[in-house]
């Protein structure tokens, strides 16, 4: 992987579900399979254009989600519903039988259980704000979902837009500074010390 890339939607690999559409960010290895269910971790986007869904079961997965535009309401295992207004992250295991009322454009973080650990969090930039990579975080992903930043580590700089991403190698601690007016989600993923 290269130490610090800029991802825009159309380097996206983009699958249709029964529900809409998902746009695969990232995959780990490179060269996993969502289908197969054997990657480390995935990131991606996805609509929701049914108004009543039933989430695909991952039982090896950990799961964070956010909404990018619209609202969902979720239920796990029939419990109480969940109201996800957007970017607000939730966690949860990906073996619970999930449904969720409502269309949005999500966001999605699937880490597998035992062999992957990470997070997935929302930062918002008013002005200037400073990022340090949690320990054992191998891989940064930062995706502006709403405004503009610019993002740099001393030596160097990117710009980033609504739908774009920064991916960082994060194999050494890596202090970021972080300027203008956005809201990011911030994914964070390592694999699970031995």
């Amino acid at each position: 992987m290269e130490a610090w890339k800029k991802l825009r939607r159309a380097d996206a690999r983009i699958s249709a579900w029964s529900g809409g559409e998902t746009a695969q960010l990232l995959i780990e290895p490179p060269e996993a399979d969502y289908a197969a269910r054997d990657f480390l971790w995935r990131v991606s986007s996805a609509t929701v254009e049914l108004e009543r869904s039933d989430f695909t079961p991952l039982p090896d997965y950990r799961r964070y989600i956010a909404t990018l535009e619209g609202e969902i309401r979720l239920r796990h295992n029939g419990g109480a519903p969940i109201c996800l207004k957007p970017l607000e992250v939730h966690a949860f295991d990906g073996a619970d039988d999930t449904r969720s009322e409502g269309r949005c454009t999500d966001f999605n973080l699937m880490l597998r259980k035992g062999a992957a650990e990470g997070s997935m969090r929302t930062l918002r930039v008013c002005g200037a704000a400073d990022l340090q990579t949690e320990p054992g975080a191998q891989t940064l992903l930062l995706f502006c979902a709403q405004g503009s930043c610019t993002v740099t580590d001393g030596a160097r700089r990117e710009s980033l837009s609504p739908g774009e991403s920064l991916l960082l190698a994060a194999n050494a601690k890596l202090c970021l500074r972080l300027e203008g007016e956005a809201e990011l989600l911030c994914c964070q993923m390592g694999k699970t010390r031995a």
